[in-house]
């Protein structure tokens, strides 16, 4: 994190208030952090080349296991069935590319992200009029039938409309996805993505947004199932009084790498955001990753914001790398901050259970299920929040199986 303000006024768990010095890392050696937006941008897969590992944006990335999805080639019809369920108000259309609003606010930032962009030739767009309020969400099932599939999609918000979008990712396939976002203003978008894939399935799935003056992004992702699954979502408060909110929730057994690049851009005025992600890890060879970046532009006076990353640790063998990072160009903010912890089970709460007659092995599970269920309750549509907390009880139980 690198501020430049004076002498600090206040710090709580990473916290930082107008007044804060400069963070340092190690010994007093100063690590400048790198955020996406220096990162470049393109729609040509040829100006990217293929991840070796090094890259800054791959190094926690097995790019082994992902080699078909740097291969600029079409893949066969039908990889991917898809059912849209959705109110008849909602449009459904197909985008060429250079047909609004495709491209927009979405730049391709690695090569499977500019790939899925080239190779789809009529992006799908799921469009919610303006003051439209919809009772029921639009539902977006995807089912994966085996072989390489790209796709970029298209979800745009209208001014003072609300509105769920679901995005939900089961069976088998090499899946380069692009998702753009634009919520207008005054908007309420709740945007999730579940990721419920069988355990070869590659998905490397790359989410921009843009939100508008007065409006509010919740965006949730849900990995389980899949081998690799790969989902960062990109955010910009561009408007005065935008709002986001960013939560995640992932279970990694072994072998399985789950892991989200998240990137927050403070851009306007008096912009709010609030990050969350929580893993649970269990089996040889799980492994999640977090990187959060957040930056408050040098005009987002007014800004509040945080990010906190929070993982649970089940068995020996299974590894979680969080890294948190802040950047801040203006003094003239309410407050930003971030934290992040891995462990184990605490031993407090399971001694607290245990003294009330609760097995250990029962008490363990009451404590997995609390850490994970602040996210599945955010979700905010029941048959998916049913689903999903049946789905960590079966996660469980293989777990206690092995």
């Amino acid at each position: 994190m690198t501020t430049t303000q004076e002498a600090p006024t206040s710090v709580s768990e990473d916290r930082v208030v107008p007044g804060s010095r400069a963070h340092s890392d190690g010994a007093g050696a100063f690590v400048p952090v790198q955020t996406r937006s220096e990162r470049p941008h393109s729609f040509d897969p040829a100006d990217f080349g293929a991840p070796t590992g090094r890259e800054v944006n791959w190094r926690y990335t097995p790019v082994d296991r992902l080699a078909p999805l740097f291969q600029n080639a079409a893949g066969p019809h039908g990889v991917i069935s898809v059912d849209v369920q959705a109110p008849d108000v909602v449009e459904q259309s197909r985008l060429a590319p250079g047909a609004a609003p495709r491209g927009e606010v979405f730049r391709p930032e690695d090569l499977p992200s500019a790939i899925a962009w080239a190779q789809e030739a009529e992006a799908p767009l799921v469009r919610i009029p303006a003051d439209a309020e919809l009772d029921e969400p639009v539902l977006v099932n995807l089912t994966g039938n085996g072989g390489l599939a790209h796709a970029h999609v298209v979800v745009e918000a209208g001014a003072n409309s609300r509105a769920t979008v679901v995005f939900r990712h089961t069976g088998t396939a090499q899946h380069a996805q692009n998702i753009e976002i634009l919520v207008r203003d005054g908007a309420k978008l709740n945007l999730i993505t579940v990721q419920e894939w069988e355990d070869d399935a590659l998905h490397l799935s790359s989410h921009q947004a843009r939100v508008e003056k007065d409006a509010y992004l919740r965006h949730i992702i849900v990995s389980f199932g899949g081998g690799v699954v790969r989902v960062n979502p990109s955010i910009e408060l561009a408007g005065a009084g935008s709002h986001a909110e960013l939560y995640g929730l992932s279970y990694s057994d072994a072998g399985q790498h789950l892991e989200s690049q998240v990137y927050l851009h403070h851009k306007g005025e008096h912009t709010k955001g609030d990050v969350l992600y929580k893993g649970a890890l269990q089996g040889s060879g799980a492994r999640s990753v977090w990187i959060g970046d957040v930056l408050i532009g040098p005009d987002a006076v007014g800004t509040d914001s945080y990010e906190a990353n929070r993982n649970l640790v089940l068995t020996d063998g299974a590894r979680a790398d969080s890294v948190p990072n802040l950047e801040i160009e203006t003094g003239d903010i309410l407050g930003a901050g971030h934290a992040s912890a891995t462990g184990r089970f605490d031993d407090e709460q399971l001694f607290y259970l245990q003294a009330r007659g609760i097995s250990e092995e029962e008490a363990r599970r009451l404590v997995v299920i609390g850490f994970l269920s602040e996210i599945v309750q955010k979700i905010g549509v029941p048959a998916i929040e049913q689903e999903l907390a049946e789905a960590i009880e079966r996660e469980l139980a293989e777990g206690a199986g092995a």
